[in-house]
């Protein structure tokens, strides 16, 4: 991240520290933290913890399972297991269930079942991503902040099956699910999935964001000619490929105002289908989003030679 940036995060991560606010308690379990590189195209290590202090914050649980170098009175990680930026656009980022922190790692709780992820990734393209898919069955099963969130489930009247899928899912995940009609909203703090294509999730507010490319939602993939194709782009925000009829994606945003919004869709009926049976643990694990073709998994952002 740039020094004007860097700065901002280290200042706040102090000021949160400074205010501390966070006394002992009677512990948390069932932590893990997974460390990778290249929007998760390489794992580094990982560890996970039965029971951690009531007192833990992501720094914390980082430092005792890490080699950990920091910056700027500790409130910015420099380097994990050896690894650091290596040019001006390089540097660490986290999330917690599958969700961007707001603030720093020093002055971020530990919550029971948290799944922490850091990441070292090229942020030229955007420095915010606020949402990832590969913690999945997290944010759904523990929640944002350490409060389970309701999940309400948005379906188009042609993705029948598919919705069907999505919910079978989660419901194997122990995530209660409501359905409403597509495109009456849910309102605040809520996980929301759509379930649709491309076509059908035209003018919700989610899909502009994504048309609007990485800065606006953190999706490095967009869609093109009204839905029936589907561009992946690289790290650099340009586009490295691109997927026709057959082709869905999975992907996460967050506009900040209601909670974090799944997006379950594609060129057409067959590419939600597509989607909708890549919504496993297994085939979303460290990936940011993820492009589905013929069978094949392509995780989002490209990288070089994928």
């Amino acid at each position: 991240m740039g020094r004007r940036i860097r700065t901002a995060l280290a200042v706040a991560s102090a000021a949160a520290v400074s205010g501390c606010g966070l006394g002992a308690g009677s512990g948390t379990s069932n932590v893990s933290v997974t460390v990778t590189r290249g929007f998760g195209a390489a794992q580094l290590g990982a560890a996970s913890e039965a029971r951690v202090p009531g007192s833990e914050t992501v720094m914390r649980m980082l430092e005792r399972s890490f080699k950990v170098q920091t910056r700027y009175g500790g409130g910015f990680v420099e380097s994990i297991a050896g690894q650091a930026g290596s040019s001006p656009h390089l540097d660490w980022f986290y999330y917690v269930n599958g969700v961007q922190a707001p603030q720093g790692a020093a002055s971020t709780a530990v919550h029971g079942g948290d799944r922490i992820w850091w990441d070292l990734h090229d942020w030229s393209a955007t420095a915010s991503v606020p949402a990832v898919v590969g913690s999945f069955p997290e944010p759904f099963v523990h929640g944002v902040g350490g409060r389970r969130l309701p999940t309400v489930l948005e379906c188009g009247s042609d993705v029948a099956l598919a919705c069907k899928r999505v919910s079978g899912e989660l419901a194997r995940t122990g995530v209660p699910v409501s359905t409403q009609e597509f495109g009456v909203g849910s309102g605040n703090q809520t996980l929301t999935v759509l379930v649709g294509t491309w076509s059908t999730l035209h003018g919700t507010i989610v899909s502009q964001l994504v048309q609007a490319g990485p800065s606006a939602s953190g999706v490095y993939a967009r869609f093109t000619g009204g839905g029936r194709g589907l561009a992946l782009l690289d790290p650099k925000g340009q586009v490295a490929r691109t997927l026709g009829a057959g082709a869905g994606l999975v992907a996460a945003t967050d506009d900040r105002n209601a909670g974090p919004t799944w997006l379950i869709t594609g060129t057409d009926p067959d590419g939600v289908a597509a989607a909708a049976a890549a919504l496993q643990a297994a085939r979303l694990r460290d990936h940011f989003a993820l492009a589905v073709e013929g069978g094949g998994d392509l995780p989002v952002p490209v990288q070089a030679g994928q």
